[in-house]
């Protein structure tokens, strides 16, 4: 698996990283880590345009790891 950063937010005093991940397959998903967390959403699009997006919306917003899942929810929803 192959991850770049795309990347990084402040939340509150903590620093969030936002990384877009490509699969063996040529499949993407995002990643988003903290110095105590990291959650990550695998095969999510083979569009890797589509995924720097999500990736960039998630820094924009401020995701942390623990509200990834539900954004990315709303995201495969639209």
């Amino acid at each position: 698996m192959q991850k770049w950063l795309m990347g990084k937010a402040h939340c509150q005093d903590i620093l969030v990283q936002y990384y877009l991940l490509e699969g063996e397959n040529r499949s993407y998903g995002v990643s988003v880590e903290t110095e105590r967390e990291t959650a990550q959403v695998l095969d999510l699009t083979p569009s890797r345009q589509k995924a720097e997006c999500l990736a960039n919306s998630l820094a924009r917003g401020a995701v942390t790891p623990v509200c990834l899942r539900d954004v990315v929810d709303d995201w495969l929803l639209k």
